[in-house]
């Protein structure tokens, strides 16, 4: 029975919520809007909930002074430190929240993301390698589009255009079509019950 009732509420849920999507009815909206209103209810606490896995998890590695504890109490202290001062402080403009994260939190953000280029940067060398033809083609569109955005050049920079917007734009349809089958497709088991994971697995 404990598992039945999450997965009746997830059946009753999950079809109620997409035949709001096609009966107007303004008894259906309303429900609708109701369902929505404990959905933003129940986010609230899942937030809480993480909140606490967060100080749980690290509190525990800081206690026990696993190897990297520093950073575990660091986290801690950063999270704790941003909390306090955006609930008391306001994070407006000019309010020390805002501060701390315009001189801190971006400019680690920047760091990060530089050093991935690197990486990027090794696995596109690795990638374009023209080891077959569809290598080749990628390697031969990706210099065009280097040369594209780097040279001011007219004929080169509508070569560069037709690119991205006519094959590279046939595929990122491709993809979000994928994504979007593969969404229903779980939405379907979960509604159906035939994906149990979130029950805490058997």
């Amino acid at each position: 029975m404990r598992r039945q009732i999450p997965l009746m509420v997830a059946l009753v849920a999950g079809i109620f919520g997409a035949l709001s999507y096609v009966i107007m009815d303004p008894v259906v909206q309303g429900l609708r809007e109701q369902m929505l209103a404990w959905l933003r209810l129940l986010s609230a606490f899942a937030i809480g909930l993480g909140i606490a896995s967060f100080l749980r998890n690290h509190g525990r590695k800081m206690v026990r002074q696993v190897p990297g504890w520093a950073f575990n109490a660091v986290a801690i202290a950063s999270f704790l430190t941003m909390a306090i001062v955006g609930l008391f402080g306001g994070i407006g403009e000019g309010t020390l929240f805002r501060q701390l994260f315009d001189h801190l939190q971006a400019p680690m953000e920047s760091t990060m993301f530089s050093l991935l280029a690197f990486f990027i940067a090794s696995a596109a060398f690795r990638a374009f390698r023209a080891r077959s033809k569809e290598a080749t083609l990628l390697l031969g569109a990706a210099v065009i589009i280097m040369l594209g955005r780097v040279i001011d050049v007219d004929w080169l920079s509508n070569i560069t255009e037709w690119i991205l917007e006519i094959p590279n734009g046939a595929a990122q349809r491709g993809i979000v079509i994928g994504v979007g089958l593969g969404i229903i497709a779980t939405a379907l088991k979960i509604v159906l019950g035939i994906e149990r994971s979130y029950l805490g697995g058997e």
